[in-house]
């Protein structure tokens, strides 16, 4: 039996890497949505500052969702999601009430801290595999997502 591969990585040895990559989508995509809730509905003396902020970082993510799927692709795995499948697999989850500023701001920096622990399996898979493109991809993601942090958490004190 031949067993195909896929940059000079075989199908299986690739698996775990996708699976990361996978539920990282999934989450980006849920803090996309949420992003663009905070963004429209934003009130109170932060909004100037907050909407602007929102909507700086709901674009990034756009931005990571198309690296990722992208980068799913080179696999030979298709990214084929559905609401329902994203809301599955995603550990963060909508926001169901409406929320303060400050309240908005805490649950952003939640979910970077979602990411933040998504992005890590990933970089351990494509360690173990050797996949240094993968790694260095999500390396750029954790750079971002640690300023952004740092950030939101001053704005917070």
């Amino acid at each position: 039996m031949k067993i195909s591969k896929k940059l000079g990585f075989t199908y299986l040895e690739t698996a775990e890497i996708v699976v990361t990559l996978n539920t990282l989508l999934a989450n980006y995509q849920v803090f996309y949505n949420k992003l663009r809730n905070f963004h429209w509905n934003i009130e109170g003396p932060e909004f100037f500052e907050l909407h602007e902020e929102f909507e700086k970082e709901y674009n990034k993510v756009k931005e990571n969702i198309d690296i990722l799927a992208e980068r799913i692709r080179v696999f030979g795995v298709k990214p084929n999601f559905t609401l329902k499948k994203t809301l599955e697999l995603s550990n963060i989850k909508e926001e169901k009430e409406n929320l303060t500023a400050i309240e908005m701001t805490r649950e952003v920096l939640q979910d970077f801290e979602i990411l933040h622990n998504s992005m890590l399996d990933g970089i351990n898979a494509s360690l173990e595999t050797g996949d240094v493109a993968t790694e260095q991809m999500l390396t750029d993601f954790i750079r971002y997502i640690e300023k952004r942090n740092w950030m939101f958490t001053s704005y917070l004190k």
